[in-house]
């Protein structure tokens, strides 16, 4: 599943969690490690040096970089292969993981919300969508013990093409830490009852709970076929909200799921529930692209 992950590191906190976690998946899947650093000279510089930067302060960033990789090395007896890049971080790290032909990138977040993020934005989930790579995500501050850990993993269903791009992946995780699956389902009434128009309420809720259960059902399946433990649930609710209470309840270790990779207005007005919960999760959230599938 996994022959070559790309760790880009800034050196903080949430960067080396991160990256604790991509080395146990390392190990589990024997995979080649590569470990960047993005130097971005015109953000560091900031917007009001108009005469450029000189050579020291390139060469400080790239210290700084360097360290930065350095201390992933460090977590780790395996030889990896590292380089700095300069340029903007998100394009840059989407870039080299085409390159590297990453199975996989792992990043930390800042779980950032409010006003600031919808102008500033945040790196890792410009990655999320840029990069045709699944992206594994390690929020801030969060500590739920040793990372790596994975006793429990979460699968998120709504029955569509998007959200069946994550199965093989959570499955594939489960299956190497012989973690137990849960396949969840979360019925959003609000968006239902927008939706319906000819159907009782009743009616309709309870053909889309019996679809749902058959979504479930199906990873369940699978799930046990690789010999895996698994639960399932069907709730009524606010998706996000509710998967990330779920997660919580029952300790779960990762959440795989799929992603549009939505780019533009569209996605700020609307959002996306994966990245609502990368924002919000304390769990690892793997989010897998599905455009390759629409390819």
């Amino acid at each position: 599943m996994y022959e070559r992950i790309l760790i880009p590191t800034d050196g903080s906190d949430h960067a080396i969690r991160a990256a604790e976690h991509a080395m146990a998946l390392a190990r589990a899947f024997d995979a080649s490690v590569r470990v960047i650093g993005v130097v971005d000279i015109q953000d560091s510089a900031g917007p009001f040096n108009a005469g450029g930067v000189d050579d020291a302060f390139v060469e400080t960033l790239h210290s700084q970089a360097s360290e930065s990789i350095e201390a992933v090395e460090a977590l780790t007896d395996q030889r990896v292969e590292t380089d700095i890049i300069e340029g903007t971080p998100a394009n840059c790290i989407a870039d080299d993981a085409a390159e590297f032909d990453a199975d996989l990138i792992v990043m930390g977040t800042h779980g950032r919300t409010g006003v600031h993020r919808y102008v500033v934005g945040s790196v890792t989930e410009r990655v999320v969508r840029l990069a045709d790579a699944p992206v594994l995500t390690a929020r801030a501050g969060v500590e739920l013990g040793p990372a790596g850990g994975c006793d429990d993993v979460l699968i998120p269903t709504d029955g569509s093409d998007l959200a069946s791009v994550a199965v093989e992946h959570g499955i594939a995780i489960a299956e190497q830490f012989d973690a137990r699956v849960h396949a969840v389902s979360i019925v959003d009434v609000g968006d239902l009852a927008m939706r319906v128009e000819y159907t009782p309420p009743t009616e309709a809720l309870e053909r889309v709970r019996d679809q749902r259960t058959e979504a479930t059902e199906a990873i369940a399946d699978r799930a046990r076929e690789a010999g895996l433990e698994v639960r399932t649930a069907v709730r009524e609710g606010f998706p996000a909200e509710d998967l990330i209470e779920y997660a919580d309840e029952e300790g779960i270790d990762l959440l795989a799921m799929g992603t549009h990779g939505r780019t533009g207005l569209n996605r700020f007005l609307l959002g996306s529930t994966t990245e609502r919960i990368i924002r919000h999760a304390d769990a690892p959230v793997l989010a897998v692209n599905a455009r390759e599938r629409d390819d």
